[in-house]
């Protein structure tokens, strides 16, 4: 039987008369349909549907089922009330979810929702998982100038999405846990629309054609994230993200410790990448314009911003020490490097330079004090000399 799965059958919900809420414990609600297509076990259990009816009970059923508050399950021939707050107990964690279905939901898009679904995959991994920093465990939604920017950072990496948005202006601060599968739900929705309200409290509202999502803005200011991009460089560097990958990986099992680093020398047409104690090393072409640079990134760092950016990401670097960025198709990241012995020397050869001139200094201060020595003791000779005729006295 070609039966729908249950993510689809949840987006098939019909002959709902009116808007209705519903405690339910949702784990327990989607197994029930997943027993009722026969997707428990592999059996089938519902030959010839492939309707899933979810509807308020009604006159039909028998007192206590129509006068209850309770859901009217239809799957073929086999129908099933459930009763308001079902298979809930003492010990069911409180998350609950509030689901409003309209028979007739018209949404009038104004961003895509595949795009906005791709820019939430490629920030939320780049969010803070310290709980002491909750401002970078959200997601900066912000619109302006024609744009929705969505920003993340933890204080090492920051990653920046910009889609086009002629909706208005406005911002939030969406906590990372709050979006878990929302990408996706939205890579399945066929429209999609953002908007912000509120100015002392601040809301983002996400709608579907199914469900509205909305979201109260967290407390507190993002970083100035603008400044932290890199404007300035020395290499341009482009390669293919699979292949690199397939180096990063390779490196890392051989690594002795969960953290990697790896060296990266970028130029003459190739990126290198090895391992501190040159226990193994790989070559990947790329397309490079600009002298040659060597830096050293986290390893798994240098692997999450490469399935983010996926294809061939332009990569432009400055120095050794300096962040690295990574662009492509409104999509920017940014990653600190960790410091080598190398990129520390040139830092250190700018106090050694100024040694010399500070030693000079210092003579010239030493023979003025030197020269104007004796003429201070000439006076202290004359004054004794006078003083000699009165001491005999």
């Amino acid at each position: 039987m070609d039966k729908q799965p249950v993510s689809q059958v949840t987006r098939c919900i019909l002959h709902l008369s009116d808007f209705f809420r519903f405690n339910i414990c949702l784990h327990r609600f989607l197994t029930t349909l997943s027993f009722l297509l026969g997707e428990q076990r592999g059996k089938c259990w519902c030959y010839c549907a492939h309707v899933v009816k979810v509807i308020p009970s009604n006159g039909s059923a028998s007192e206590a089922q129509a006068t209850d508050k309770r859901l009217k399950v239809i799957c073929g021939a086999n129908i099933s009330y459930l009763a308001g707050n079902e298979w809930i107990g003492e010990k069911t964690p409180m998350t609950l979810c509030e689901v409003r279905v309209s028979p007739n939901n018209s949404v009038k898009p104004n961003i895509g929702s595949l795009e906005l679904s791709e820019a939430l995959t490629r920030v939320l991994p780049f969010t803070a998982k310290d709980e002491n920093r909750p401002v970078l465990q959200c997601v900066n939604f912000v619109a302006k100038d024609g744009k929705l920017i969505l920003v993340s950072a933890d204080g090492f990496r920051l990653a920046v999405v910009t889609l086009d948005y002629d909706d208005g202006e406005g911002q939030a601060l969406i906590n990372r846990d709050d979006l878990k599968g929302i990408a996706n739900a939205l890579r399945r929705a066929k429209r999609a629309r953002v908007s912000f309200e509120g100015e002392d409290i601040k809301t983002l509202t996400i709608d579907t054609e199914l469900i509205r999502y909305k979201w109260v803005s967290a407390d507190g200011k993002f970083p100035d994230w603008e400044k932290l991009i890199p404007t300035e460089h020395k290499l341009i560097a482009h390669f293919d993200t699979v292949e690199a990958i397939k180096a990063v990986n390779s490196l890392k099992v051989i690594a002795d410790a969960k953290a990697y680093p790896i060296d990266l020398a970028i130029g003459d047409g190739k990126v290198i990448m090895a391992n501190p104690d040159d226990k193994g090393q790989a070559d990947i072409p790329a397309d490079t314009d600009g002298e040659a640079i060597k830096i050293r990134l986290d390893g798994s760092y240098l692997a999450e911003a490469l399935r983010a950016c996926g294809g061939m990401p332009e990569l432009k670097l400055t120095d050794g020490k300096s962040p690295v960025l990574f662009t492509t198709n409104g999509y920017k990241l940014v990653v600190m490097p960790m410091l080598t012995t190398e990129a520390k020397e040139p830092a250190e050869q700018e106090p050694a330079e100024q040694e010399p001139e500070t030693t000079e200094a210092e003579a010239e201060t030493e023979t003025t004090e030197a020269e104007a020595e004796p003429e201070a003791e000439k006076p202290k000779g004359k004054r004794s000399r006078a003083k000699e005729p009165v001491t005999a006295k």
